[in-house]
């Protein structure tokens, strides 16, 4: 957690809590499917929705998209500070610019001062992409100079008089995520905004990120997510979920316990977890389910649980609370175990 706090909309970085967030992939300028497709990343339990920003349209589109959705809105701007300050002025919450692209001298205090008029936070920081060349060429692509070109951006704004700053310096493998995080942190009082940049489709992206994101969270580095895939944004949401899930910082869904299954297994375990997992992803209710697959482990895990079974060839055994409640046929199971799933989510 930072020291600072940082306020972005209705949302609150440094306060504890994690928001997740993703990125639209629509053009900002097209009002109706932006705001369709934002919509969808709220019912995915996404915090805060970011747009790209390369033309005046996309600046002027944020007031109307603002108006139809319920999280707040983060413009990402750059090369330009004139469309900086319209992004500010047609309601963003919160500007994303690189201050070192953004213009000279007479640019970037021309932003700082929008940003402190309108009390809106930024977001600066550095990607593998954008070391500063005499850090890149001093310390080559490391922890290092990804975490000096950050903070350079950062005094570039502070000497402006700007502090609700918040501060990333992603990388597209993780080790060297991890590395420059874990070393910004030390030197660094601002919100950090974590993730892995470019990590790629959609089964390499989740794997990357989880590792990555994950190792910071579980060393307390941390205060936002995104999960960046090359993919549907809405799964980037969902994942950011996952992750903080796994890494035990929140707590209200329904966790799905299934066992690996192995030749003991006689009924479709397999696919009835599945099935489970799909129904209860977007659950918001603290909930411990088991699907197991045989008597040997099945039994014992499902008593943990506020619902479990554990089949066998000629029938399954539905436990709630704890306690054995039915003994069904194998045939029937799936259905029996569903009926009192929903009765359960009321």
């Amino acid at each position: 957690m930072s020291l600072k706090q940082v306020k972005i909309g209705n949302v609150v970085l440094g306060a504890g809590h994690i928001p997740v967030q993703s990125m639209t992939t629509e053009r900002t300028g097209d009002v109706e499917k932006s705001v369709a497709q934002i919509l969808r990343l709220e019912e995915a339990g996404c915090e805060i929705a970011r747009v790209a920003v390369p033309e005046e349209e996309d600046a002027r589109a944020i007031a109307k998209i603002k108006e139809k959705i319920h999280i707040p809105l983060v413009a990402d701007v750059h090369f330009s500070a004139r469309l900086a300050v319209l992004a500010v002025e047609a309601g963003a919450d919160k500007l994303r610019i690189n201050p070192g692209n953004i213009g000279g001298e007479r640019e970037i205090s021309l932003v700082a001062d929008c940003l402190k008029a309108h009390k809106i936070p930024v977001r600066v920081g550095a990607n593998t992409g954008s070391i500063e060349p005499r850090y890149l060429k001093k310390y080559g692509r490391s922890a290092e100079a990804l975490v000096l070109s950050a903070l350079e951006n950062v005094s570039m704004l502070e000497k402006r008089g700007v502090e609700d700053i918040v501060v990333s310096v992603k990388a597209s493998d993780v080790p060297l995520t991890v590395a420059a995080y874990t070393l910004l942190a030390e030197r660094c009082p601002y919100p950090l905004h974590v993730g892995v940049t470019e990590a790629g489709t959609e089964r390499t992206g989740v794997l990357k990120s989880a590792a990555g994101i994950g190792a910071l969270l579980l060393k307390g580095i941390g205060d936002t997510i995104r999960v960046s895939l090359t993919a549907d944004p809405v799964k980037e949401a969902e994942y950011g979920h996952e992750i903080l899930r796994v890494c035990g910082l929140e707590e209200d869904y329904a966790e799905v316990v299934s066992c690996p299954t192995c030749g003991r297994c006689q009924y479709d375990c397999m696919g009835l977890a599945e099935k489970v997992s799909e129904r209860v992803k977007r659950v918001r209710k603290k909930l411990k389910i088991a699907v197991m697959g045989c008597v040997v482990n099945g039994p014992g895990e499902a008593k943990g649980c506020d619902l479990g079974i554990a089949g066998g060839k000629e029938y399954c055994v539905i436990m709630e609370k704890g306690r054995e409640n039915e003994r069904v046929p194998a045939k029937d199971a799936e259905g029996a175990f569903f009926a009192r799933l929903e009765a359960l989510l009321g």
